[in-house]
């Protein structure tokens, strides 16, 4: 069954869904007090007093861990520190807050509150495999929303419950990919994509050229669509809803009626009960078998202050903050990697909010790394659709005369460049739904010489040297400087094949040919299944499955718990100011003008040239809803 189809199908019977141990509850029913009836006792003696160790102790009331969770899971190194408090909290705290629950044995349910999620599927299965984890303590977990959109119900489906409010609802209506043109929006300004590429996938630059997508973007497309929506959003559903016997047909036909009411979610077995939030939580006690219950809100959540107006050096101390004390304890360092590549030291945009890294400042965390004593091995978690193609060089080199062990984590994408600064781990490991592979090379200039012209800026040029005119964004390429940047773009892209062929069999997978690789890239991007299926990834699993190795190639004991050392290190308030990497103002004004911000998001990396103008990039602008 084609699982795009948007036609009316009419649902099967299900047959009748068995309910959850807290279904049938009613939590305003107070319990039947037992009445003393009349010669129960005596006439000459006094009731028997309920002895007080009977009354539960603040010891033994089942604490139940509530954890929120929403946005986009982003994985970028935090500080935890604000100049105006409250701090920030990235993937790897959040998933470390679950760890913790899972260890506290006054801990004995989880709490997970669910707010939209936009991240990939890549993150969605690292919070999903930490709640596994969580309940294979024998521990109950339980999901509770508002409102679940598709990514949020992936994360509850590992839960043993599911709640919404009567009058919430569950968007579970498919997958869609949406890819925005910008040809005729050129037209209109006069500026024209000068492009050049290898590779017949390398759809990247697509936009830029075309009003309509290729059949090769769309077969890719449609191949990672098919792979996602059958083996994460079905086969989750499936081994989520084990009680409700669905087939795999069933659930297709479910999804083809959405999005849905609470009331019509439960009684499809999409979720367990309709409940107001505190209705829920006092069904907890029943679910774990115990008489009382006590969540704990924002359950390790570290508390963040501001600093104390009062004191004119406390804006100081937030402006350049101190740095911490490092145990001498062994260590894995995990260099994060997140956001498009370009040379220098990264920035956020302070237009569209989007954060690119730097090869500098990943360099200088690789050497920080290794001249560390404690650190024992390398993880890099990789985030990012790629970009300069010198960046991503220059970070490759690093790690190929790094002397520790390097194993490779890949969250939800790891594309193009992001792919190629794996190429020396000892291991990849990939995330399921991680998008990855993009093997290919592109040159690309906005012209903007037309656009100059219609509001009257008129550009003369004097020059020396017959391709002076290469970098300029005013005028398209001369034949004589096409000739010269298509050189430049076949070189690289065959400097990208053999590192990336070369890497691949180091790291065991010794089938790999050049001729292999070479039908496996063309910029054509994969999921993280398919990418290990083809071999260029190693291995399906989270960070922490990239860590377990890391240790073992340290030679450290697997029973021997591990500090991370999280690298690039956040920088001060004041740092940021300094590098322009706030974002003022203009981003809240282009929220009104539809589709603006994402389209000039994907424009940012291309405006310009300079250092790293050969781009390796992926098709990043698919927007997966």
């Amino acid at each position: 069954m084609n699982a795009l189809r948007k036609s009316a199908i009419v649902v099967g019977a299900v047959g009748l869904l068995s309910l959850p141990l807290w279904a049938d509850e009613n939590p305003f029913n107070p319990s039947k007090n037992k009445s003393t009836k009349p010669g129960d006792t005596k006439p000459e003696e006094k009731p028997e007093k309920k002895p007080a160790v009977d009354e539960p102790k603040k010891d033994d009331v089942a604490r139940v861990a509530h954890i929120k969770i929403s946005g986009s899971l982003d994985e970028a190194p935090v500080d935890g520190e604000s100049l105006f408090g409250g701090g920030g909290e990235n993937l790897s705290m959040l998933l470390e807050r679950i760890a913790k629950a899972a260890k506290d044995d006054k801990v004995k349910g989880l709490y997970i509150e669910l707010g939209s999620i936009d991240s990939g599927f890549g993150k969605v299965n690292e919070v999903r495999v930490a709640i596994q984890n969580f309940r294979k303590t024998g521990k109950k977990a339980f999901a509770y929303s508002e409102e679940l959109n598709t990514k949020a119900y992936m994360i509850a489906l590992a839960c043993d419950g599911i709640a919404l409010p009567e009058s919430g609802g569950l968007e579970l209506i498919g997958l869609r990919a949406e890819v925005m043109f910008y040809k005729e929006a050129f037209k209109l300004l006069d500026v024209k994509a000068d492009v050049l590429k290898m590779g017949k996938y390398k759809s990247a630059v697509e936009p830029y050229l075309s009003d309509k997508m290729s059949d090769e973007n769309r077969e890719q497309i449609k191949s990672m669509m098919d792979d996602n929506f059958d083996k994460e959003i079905v086969a989750n559903i499936l081994s989520g809803r084990t009680k409700q016997k669905f087939t795999a047909k069933q659930v297709e036909e479910i999804i083809d009626q959405g999005p849905f009411t609470a009331k019509k979610a439960a009684k499809l077995g999409l979720i367990d009960s309709t409940n107001y939030q505190d209705e829920f939580e006092k069904s907890f006690s029943k679910a774990l078998a115990v008489d009382a219950v006590k969540v704990e809100q924002n359950y390790g959540k570290p508390e963040t202050k501001g600093p104390d107006m009062s004191n004119p050096l406390a804006l100081l101390d937030m402006l350049s903050p101190k740095k911490k004390t490092e145990s001498k304890n062994d260590k894995i360092a995990v260099i994060h990697i997140i956001g498009g590549i370009e040379s220098g030291k990264g920035s956020v945009n302070p237009l569209m909010g989007g954060s690119t890294v730097g090869s500098d400042t990943i360099v200088e965390a690789i050497r920080q790394a290794e001249k560390n004593p404690t650190v024992k091995a390398i993880v890099l978690r990789v985030d990012s659709p790629g970009g300069s193609a010198l960046a991503s060089d220059i970070m490759w080199r690093e790690l190929k005369i790094c002397k520790k062990p390097v194993v490779a984590s890949m969250g939800d994408v790891a594309a193009s460049g992001g792919y190629y600064v794996c190429m020396n781990a000892k291991k990849i490991f990939a995330e399921p739904g991680t998008v990855t592979g993009s093997i290919g090379v592109f040159g690309l200039k906005l012209v903007t010489g037309g656009l100059y012209n219609k509001v009257g800026l008129k550009t003369e040029v004097v020059s020396r040297g017959k391709n002076s005119g290469a970098g300029s964004s005013t005028f398209e390429w001369s034949e004589s400087e096409r000739k010269a940047m298509t050189e430049t773009i076949e070189s690289v892209y065959d400097t990208f094949l053999s590192k990336a062929t070369e890497g691949r069999v180091a790291a065991g997978q010794k089938a790999m040919t050049r001729e292999k690789l070479e039908s496996l890239a063309g910029g054509r991007v994969w999921t993280g299944r398919q990418a290990k299926e083809n071999g260029l990834v190693d291995e399906l699993g989270t960070l922490n499955d990239a860590i377990a190795y890391a240790k073992k190639e340290a030679g450290l004991p697997a029973d021997k718990t591990v500090e991370t050392l999280n690298l690039p290190k956040s920088g001060g308030f004041l740092e940021k100011l300094m590098e322009g990497g706030l974002p003022f103002g203009l981003k809240a004004e282009l929220k009104f003008i539809p589709g603006a911000e994402k389209a000039l998001q994907h424009l940012a990396p291309f405006v310009g040239h300079g250092k790293g103008g050969v781009r390796m990039a992926m098709p990043y602008m698919i927007e997966w809803k």
